[in-house]
C-alpha cells in the first residue's frame, strides 16, 4: 500500500502542439501536453491531466459533439479512442501515416481524418457494442497534396478539406445526386482552414499568405438531391470466407480538379464573391491558424508574429487586434458561447484563455521555456515552487495546478529553490552570481545575497529556523553564508578542493553537509564557528547530499551509481545501495556505444528521503525513478515516468529500422517546411531557415522531492513537473482484521450505540465509505466521550481519515470538533511519537488550512460588506441632516437680503 502511488498530475507544462479543443458545455479546455491531454476546468479554475498517454507526442485531438468520446492522434499516426467519463481508453488503432486532422460530424455518427492527399471517413464508435471501433466508411481522393483541416456543414450532410496544393475541396458525406465532390482554388499558398456558413454551403477559405476567399453556393444545403438506387446489383458476391478475412475497404471516391461538362450540369456551383487580405501591403506575416464561431459570424485568426485578429463576417470588419507574444500561435479555438477564444503558443509553452467583448484573460498559463531544474514543496504541501534554465521561479498550487506567481529577476539559470520553514519565503540560487528571497505575501524580491567575488551558485541550503542561508559555489570551490535578517555576509567556507556540487542542513541541529566533486562530504558546526566538524571520504566525486527528516542520519549519491549511508555523529558508514543497474539507461539515437556500456558512466543526481525516513527516492539521467528501502537496502518499486518516445534515449536498443548503410536516419534533417521540419529550398530559392536543426529532448529527471504529508512525490522532467500520488480508493488493505468484522456486524454495532467498538472495527476493516458512515453518525455531543475511549493506535488512523475527509466532504464544523478533541485529549501521547506522526499532522494541517483560506476570504467578502451598508445608512441620516441645514441656512439668507432691500428702499424714499 505504501508505494501505491500512480501518476496524478502534470503541471508546469500547458500546451506542446496540437490542437486546443473546448468541451461541450464552453467551460472547460482539453489542452495536448506532450503525450498525455490535460482538461482545464476554467469555472472552477482547476487543472486536471488524464491518466492515460500515447507512445508518441499528441498532434490532433478530436472530440465527440457529446462530449463524452476523443479521438487523440500521435505523430506516427496511432490513436487512441478515449472516455471523458471514465478517463479511460476504450480502443487503439493505427493509421500507418502521420495524421494532420480528426473531426467528427455534427450528429456524431461519422468522423473523418485527413492523412498525406486523402480524407477517411469512419464509422464513429456507438453506444452498441463493436468488435472494431473504427469501421472504414469511404475513402476521398482529390487533392495533389497533403490534406491540412476539415470542417463540416450543420447537418453532417457534406465536409470540406483543405489542402497544402492552395486548393479547397467539397464533399458529399452521402453519395449526392448533384454533390459528390467540388474543387475551390484562388489561393496562392497552403490552405489553413477553410469553415462552412451556418446552415449553408457558402464557405469560407484561410491560407498561410494572410488570404480569406467568400464562396458562395447556388445550393441550399435542403437542395441536395439523394442519388437514385442502383438496379443492376453485382452479380458477383464475395465469399463468406474471404468477408471475414480481408478488411472492409470502403467506398473510394475519386474527384477531379477539370471534371467534364456532363458532369458539371444540374450539379451545385461554387462562385467566389470576395476575397480579403490580412496583410497590409509590404507586410509578410504568414497566417498559422484560424478559428470560426458560425452563430456570432466571429473569424479568429493567428500570425507566425504572435499577432491575432478578430473579424466580423461576410463583411470582414476588424473587431479587435492584439499581440500575445513573439512566437507563432499554433492553435486557436473558440467555446460554444462564443466568448472566450483559447489560442496555443508551442513556442513558449503558452496557453491563453481571452474573452473578447472585456478584453480580459480568463486563464493565462506558460510553463517553463527550457527544462525544469529543481523543485521543493512548501512545509504544508500546499505549494511547490520550480526552477528553470530560463531564470524564472514559477510557483504552483498543488490543487489546482497552475501556477499562480512567476519571478523573473534571475538573469540566468536557476539552479536550486526552496522554502523556508515558514512557508512564506522561497529562496532561489542563480548562475547569475545572486541568492534570491522572494516574499508570498507581497509577490517581490526582498533580499538579494551577493558574495565578494561574483561565483556562480550551484546548490542552496537554508536552515530549520529560516535565520542563515547558504550556497555552494561552482568556480571558487566555496560556500557562502549569509544571515536572512540582515541580508549580509556571514563567513566563507574554504576548504573543498573541487566544485560545490549539494548543500544539507540537519533539521535538528545546527550542522551543514556539503558535497564536492572533491570525493568528500564536510560537515560544518554552525554553534562552532563553522568549524569542519567532519570530513567523510568516498570513492568517487560526490553529487548529492541528503539528511534523513530526524537528522540521524545522511545519504550521500556519488558518480560511480552508490548511495551511501551514514552515521554522522560517529562518521561511520552504515550502509551502502549499488544504484547502477536499476537506473537503466536508455541507448540515444546518435549514440556509437549501447546502453549497457554508457550506463557505467552513470549514476543519480537527486535523492530525497521519504517523509518517514523509511524508504529514499533516486533518480538520474533516465526514465526511471527508484524507491529503495533504507533499512534492508534493497529496491522496493521503479516508477517509469515517460513512455514518450518522442523523447530521445527512451528505448534501451537502437531501432533497426532507422539504420541504414550509412547510419542512423536521424542524422538527416527531414520536413517539408512547415512548422515541424526544416525548408530545404531549390536552388535560387530563399526560403526557409537554413540553421533550423530538428532535435529531440533527452528523456532526465532534474530532481525529486517527497511531500511532506507523504501522501505525493514530485518529479521535475523533461516531459514537466509530474506529481505521483498515493491512491487509496481501488485497494483493500485490513489493519488487524477479525473474522466478526463485517460491514453487517459494523452497522449492528452502530444501531446499538457502541460508537467507539464501531469505528474500531470499521478501522480495522479499513474501507473508507463505511469510516465515513460510523464516524458522521456519531451525534456531536458524544464526540469527545468517545474520543477519549479510543485506544492510541486508532487516534493516528482516526486522524489519518480526518485529514482526507477535510478534502471532500462539506461537514466542516463537524470534523474540526473531531479534530479538536483528539489532539487535546491524545495530544500529550501523540507528541512522544512526533517524528511517526508528522507526515500525518502536517497532511491535517493542510487540509484545515486550505478551508482556512477560503472560509477567511469569504468571511472578509462579508465583513466588507456589511461594513460598507452601515456606512451607506449612515450617510444617508447624515445626508438628510445636511440638506435640511442647508435650506435653512438659504432661507436664512434670503430672509437678511430681503431686509436689506427694504431698509434701501425706505431710506430712498
Amino acid at each position: 500500500m505504501k508505494f501505491a502511488y500512480r501518476f496524478s498530475g502534470l503541471l508546469g507544462t500547458v500546451y506542446r502542439r496540437g490542437n486546443l479543443s473546448f468541451t461541450r458545455d464552453g467551460s472547460s479546455l482539453i489542452s495536448p501536453v506532450g503525450n498525455r491531454i490535460s482538461l482545464f476546468d476554467l469555472k472552477n479554475n482547476k487543472c486536471e491531466t488524464l491518466p492515460l498517454a500515447t507512445r508518441h507526442n499528441i498532434v490532433c485531438v478530436g472530440l465527440s459533439p457529446d462530449g463524452s468520446l476523443a479521438i487523440l492522434v500521435d505523430e506516427e499516426g496511432a490513436a487512441l479512442l478515449v472516455s471523458l467519463v471514465g478517463k479511460s481508453v476504450i480502443h487503439q488503432f493505427h493509421f500507418h501515416k502521420p495524421v494532420h486532422s480528426v473531426s467528427f460530424s455534427p450528429d456524431g455518427k461519422k468522423f473523418v481524418i485527413t492523412k498525406d492527399n486523402v480524407a477517411l471517413m469512419y464509422h464513429a464508435p456507438g453506444k452498441k457494442r463493436e468488435f472494431n471501433a473504427f469501421v472504414l466508411d469511404k475513402t476521398y481522393y482529390g487533392p495533389y497534396d497533403e490534406t491540412t483541416c476539415i470542417d463540416w456543414t450543420d447537418d453532417s450532410k457534406c465536409f470540406a478539406v483543405g489542402s497544402k496544393d492552395m486548393s479547397t475541396w467539397v464533399f458529399g458525406a452521402e453519395r449526392w445526386a448533384n454533390l459528390i465532390y467540388y474543387s475551390l482554388g484562388g489561393h496562392k499558398d497552403v490552405i489553413v482552414a477553410c469553415f462552412f456558413e451556418e446552415n449553408s454551403l457558402d464557405l469560407y477559405t484561410v491560407s498561410q499568405d494572410g488570404a480569406l476567399c467568400v464562396w458562395q453556393c447556388d445550393t441550399e444545403l435542403d437542395g441536395l438531391k439523394p442519388m437514385p438506387p442502383k438496379e443492376d446489383r453485382k452479380k458477383n458476391r464475395i465469399k463468406e470466407d474471404e468477408q471475414f478475412l480481408e478488411e472492409s475497404k470502403g467506398e473510394e471516391i475519386h474527384g477531379k480538379a477539370h471534371p467534364n461538362e456532363q458532369e458539371i450540369r444540374e450539379k451545385v456551383k461554387y462562385s467566389r464573391i470576395a476575397k480579403y487580405f490580412f496583410n497590409k501591403e509590404g507586410d509578410f506575416n504568414n497566417l498559422t491558424s484560424a478559428a470560426y464561431h458560425k452563430k456570432t459570424h466571429l473569424l479568429v485568426t493567428g500570425f507566425a508574429s504572435g499577432v491575432f485578429h478578430l473579424h466580423e463576417l461576410p463583411d470582414f470588419n476588424l473587431i479587435h487586434s492584439l499581440s500575445i507574444s513573439d512566437q507563432r500561435i499554433a492553435s486557436i479555438s473558440i467555446n460554444c458561447t462564443g466568448d472566450w477564444i483559447a489560442f496555443g503558443c508551442s513556442g513558449l509553452g503558452q496557453l491563453l484563455v481571452w474573452e473578447w467583448q472585456s478584453e480580459s484573460y480568463v486563464l493565462k498559463q506558460q510553463g517553463h521555456f527550457n527544462s525544469m531544474v529543481s523543485l521543493a514543496y512548501s512545509p504544508d504541501g500546499q505549494y511547490i515552487v520550480t526552477g528553470g534554465e530560463d531564470g524564472k521561479v514559477k510557483v504552483w498550487n498543488t490543487s489546482s495546478s497552475f501556477c499562480f506567481v512567476t519571478f523573473t529577476d534571475h538573469t540566468s539559470g536557476v539552479t536550486a529553490v526552496t522554502f523556508t520553514s515558514s512557508g512564506y519565503v522561497i529562496l532561489s540560487a542563480s548562475l547569475d552570481g545572486t541568492v534570491r528571497a522572494f516574499d508570498l505575501h507581497r509577490y517581490r524580491n526582498f533580499r538579494t545575497f551577493t558574495s565578494p567575488r561574483p561565483s556562480q551558485f550551484s546548490c542552496l541550503a537554508v536552515d530549520s529556523s529560516g535565520e542563515i542561508v547558504s550556497a555552494g559555489s561552482q568556480d571558487s570551490f566555496e560556500i557562502y553564508i549569509w544571515s536572512m535578517q540582515s541580508g549580509r555576509l556571514l563567513d566563507v567556507l574554504a576548504g573543498h578542493e573541487g566544485p560545490i556540487s549539494s548543500l544539507s542542513f540537519n533539521p535538528v541541529k545546527c550542522v551543514l553537509a556539503s558535497g564536492s566533486w572533491d570525493k568528500t562530504v564536510k560537515l560544518w558546526d554552525m554553534l562552532d564557528s563553522w568549524r569542519t566538524k567532519e570530513t567523510l571520504m568516498l570513492n568517487s566525486d560526490v553529487l548529492v547530499v541528503a539528511f534523513r527528516p530526524d537528522g540521524k542520519e545522511l545519504a550521500v549519491a556519488s558518480l560511480n551509481g552508490q548511495i551511501t549511508f551514514w552515521d554522522h555523529e560517529n562518521a561511520v558508514q552504515v550502509g551502502s545501495i549499488e544504484g547502477r543497474h536499476d537506473l537503466q539507461m536508455g541507448r540515444k539515437e546518435l549514440d556509437k556505444i549501447t546502453a549497457k556500456q554508457s550506463a557505467k558512466g552513470k549514476s543519480f543526481t537527486t535523492l530525497c528521503y521519504s517523509a518517514d525516513g523509511q524508504s529514499i527516492l533516486a533518480g538520474g539521467l533516465s526514465k526511471f525513478v527508484c524507491i529503495y528501502n533504507v533499512k534492508e537496502q534493497i529496491l522496493m518499486k521503479k516508477f517509469e515516468i515517460s513512455c514518450n518516445l518522442s523523447l530521445d534515449a527512451m528505448e534501451e536498443y537502437l531501432d533497426r529500422r532507422k539504420m541504414t548503410e550509412f547510419g542512423s536516419m536521424a542524422l538527416i534533417d527531414e520536413g517539408a517546411g512547415d512548422e515541424e521540419g526544416v525548408a530545404i529550398p531549390l536552388p535560387g530559392v530563399k526560403r526557409g531557415d537554413m540553421s533550423y536543426r530538428r532535435f529531440k529532448p533527452e528523456i532526465r529527471v532534474t530532481c525529486l522531492r517527497f511531500c511532506p504529508t507523504g501522501r505525493s512525490w514530485a518529479a521535475t522532467s523533461t516531459e514537466g513537473l509530474l506529481i505521483y500520488s498515493l491512491d487509496s480508493g481501488m485497494i483493500f488493505d485490513p489493519f488487524e482484521l477479525d473474522i466478526d468484522v463485517t460491514p453487517s456486524n459494523i452497522r449492528k454495532t452502530l444501531h446499538q450505540k457502541e460508537y467507539a467498538m464501531a469505528i474500531i472495527m470499521a478501522l480495522k476493516l479499513n474501507e473508507k465509505k463505511l469510516i465515513q458512515e460510523v464516524i458522521e453518525a456519531v451525534p456531536s455531543d458524544e464526540v469527545e466521550v468517545v474520543c477519549s475511549s479510543l485506544p492510541d493506535l486508532y487516534v493516528e488512523k482516526v486522524l489519518e481519515f480526518l485529514a482526507s475527509a477535510f478534502e471532500i466532504s462539506c461537514h466542516l464544523e463537524f470534523y474540526l470538533i473531531w479534530a479538536h478533541k483528539l489532539l487535546m485529549l491524545h495530544g500529550q501521547k501523540l507528541k512522544t511519537r512526533s517524528q511517526k506522526l508528522l507526515p500525518v499532522i502536517q497532511f491535517l494541517q493542510k487540509s484545515i488550512q486550505r478551508h482556512f483560506d477560503d472560509v477567511s476570504k469569504l468571511c472578509e467578502w462579508n465583513i466588507y460588506n456589511i461594513k460598507y451598508a452601515l456606512a451607506i445608512s449612515q450617510q444617508r441620516g447624515m445626508k438628510r441632516l445636511a440638506e435640511t441645514s442647508v435650506d435653512e441656512e438659504e432661507s436664512e439668507s434670503d430672509s437678511d437680503y430681503l431686509m436689506q432691500e427694504d431698509h434701501k428702499d425706505s431710506l430712498s424714499s
